[in-house]
């Protein structure tokens, strides 16, 4: 059973938006887990490449947003680039407008 603060966590993250690219960082994909117990939220997530120089602010913003959500208690934002982030992760119609879909 899915913790009911998971979506509302989900949807706090969309106020985070990568730099580079102009999207937030769900629809972007690089928000692989949210894991919620007793409050205590654990965010696992990535960023385009292990050298992004945009790694530090995009975790930063994960913490903060994910902090903004009543009945948060904790935020823990881990930082994974294991399985690597591929443009396939991006949801569809994000994906075709930032014209990957021409590469598919």
């Amino acid at each position: 059973m899915t913790d009911p603060l998971v979506e509302p966590v989900r949807d706090a993250l969309r106020v985070v938006i990568d730099p580079e690219l102009g999207e937030n960082i769900v629809d972007l994909g690089f928000v692989y887990d949210i894991a919620v117990a007793d409050g205590a939220v654990r965010i696992t997530m990535t960023a385009t490449t292990p050298g992004c120089p945009a790694t530090s602010f995009l975790k930063e913003g994960a913490q903060t947003a994910a902090s903004t959500v009543p009945g948060v208690v904790s935020v823990d934002v881990r930082m994974t680039f294991e399985p690597a982030w591929t443009p396939d992760l991006i949801v569809p119609a994000v994906r075709t407008s930032l014209g990957f879909a021409a590469v598919n």
